[in-house]
């Protein structure tokens, strides 16, 4: 009855079709002639056949299903991809080297031994180390012997590791700065501290108030350029940071994303040379070359060196061995230090075409922070930023205000955008300048 039923449904059997007799159907099937005849009888009570003394029974004559009218589209609302962004955080991408990434890749992998393929060390190849410890001392002032030297998957990598080893060690707390990078603060809370935030003023972080942070067992500083805020740590700051360290047994975490970028004098030092073993400091090549390459340093105390090897170890989270190796025949070569050196002039070019802009379209305005790094403070009246970033949204223009980086326990204290000059390619950059200005009150 089923098979029937979906059969004439269907429109396999279609409307007039003579059945068999209930006779020849049950003989065929091998059934009682009574359990088709019921089954008959059923079918045509539900209207699916019909059944009239001489002309059989046959499937019932129905009409096609009303099909409803189709309805009107769905608006929806219509988010247009910003044909400019000015967000921070990216360094211009089309400038990646290419044909020397190339080269050097070519070079590492023609002497790679065969051991090189395996898992290796959760500190990372010794090649790349060696060659880390010797380009932070040099461009950056950082202590790095090889064996203090942890290659990660980027910062957040080794801030996980990092807060991994704090929380096993019963630290309660990470002091943070006012303004940064909201998942830098989730990756801390998932690892189960709390993060309260320390004041800033025109000197950088407030460091000399640590010791007011109840619980608080390390503190995360981007001390040689502030994000996003723009300056420089003052260098008593910097001392009180490990002063503080030093007489509590704390330990300060140095976020150094884009030290290498200082461009109206010679790059401030890492804050890890004032101590070595108070300070872990953490680097990565997504500014300098590209975010893509999942490529970060962690260079420890040596008090940390085996509980941050056994976390990186149980999670087995690496960056590929080969890109390790690239890494370190591109630095090795000189040509790591060549791209910097571009990329600086670059930049440097990029952030004064901005101020000039600003200066000229809108002289109410000021670009603040230090000339460094991708990315600049624009200043706004008080109330203005929400109309602002609007305005540039209505302009093609993606971009960040202020409020974005504030930590969740600081109440708002200015109104500003956060410009990222590095992240839109040269056929770009005038189109996204003049939507800036354009959106500028």
């Amino acid at each position: 009855m089923d098979a029937l039923r979906e059969a004439v449904r269907t429109g396999r059997l279609a409307p007039g079709t003579r059945l068999p007799s209930s006779r020849s159907l049950a003989a065929d099937l091998g059934v009682a002639r009574n359990t088709v005849a019921d089954a008959y009888a059923e079918l045509v009570a539900e209207g699916w056949l019909t059944a009239r003394q001489g002309s059989g029974t046959r499937v019932a004559p129905r009409s096609e299903p009303r099909r409803p009218a189709p309805a009107p589209p769905r608006t929806r609302p219509t988010h247009r991809r910003p044909a400019y962004s000015l967000l921070p955080g990216l360094p211009d991408l089309a400038a990646f080297p290419r044909a020397g990434w190339l080269a050097a890749a070519r070079r590492a992998l023609t002497a790679a031994p065969h051991e090189a393929f395996g898992l290796g060390d959760p500190l990372g190849r010794i090649e790349l180390r060696t060659v880390l410890a010797d380009y932070l001392a040099r461009a950056r002032g950082v202590y790095a012997a090889p064996e203090r030297i942890v290659v990660c998957s980027g910062f957040v990598h080794g801030l996980m590791l990092t807060a991994q080893v704090l929380a096993a060690r019963r630290v309660r707390a990470v002091a943070v700065e006012s303004y940064g990078l909201d998942f830098h603060w989730s990756v801390l809370t998932r690892a189960g501290l709390r993060t309260p935030a320390l004041p800033l003023d025109a000197l950088g972080t407030r460091t000399e108030e640590l010791a007011e942070v109840p619980g608080a067992g390390a503190v995360l500083l981007t001390a040689a350029h502030q994000f996003p805020m723009g300056m420089a740590l003052h260098p008593d700051r910097r001392a009180a940071a490990v002063d503080w360290a030093r007489g509590t047994g704390g330990i300060v975490l140095e976020d150094d994303y884009d030290g290498e970028f200082r461009y109206d004098r010679q790059p401030v030092g890492a804050l890890q040379g004032l101590d070595p073993e108070r300070v872990v400091y953490l680097g990565t090549a997504g500014k300098s070359l590209a975010p893509g390459l999942r490529m970060g340093w962690m260079v420890l105390p040596e008090e940390l060196v085996g509980e941050v090897r056994n976390a990186k170890g149980r999670q087995d989270w690496a960056s590929s061995t080969l890109d390790q190796l690239t890494l370190a025949e591109f630095i090795a070569s000189g040509a790591y230090d060549r791209h910097v050196r571009s990329m600086r002039l670059h930049y440097r070019r990029r952030r004064d075409q901005l101020v000039a802009a600003v200066t000229e379209r809108a002289p109410g305005i000021r670009v603040t922070g230090i000339a460094a790094g991708l990315h600049a403070v624009i200043e706004l009246p008080p109330g203005t930023e929400r109309s602002v970033v609007e305005a540039a949204a209505r302009q093609g223009l993606a971009v960040y205000g202020m409020s974005r980086f504030r930590h969740p326990s600081v109440p708002r204290d200015r109104d500003a955008l956060v410009v990222g000059y590095a992240t839109p390619p040269d056929s770009a950059w005038t189109g996204a300048l003049e939507a800036l200005c354009r959106a500028l009150p």
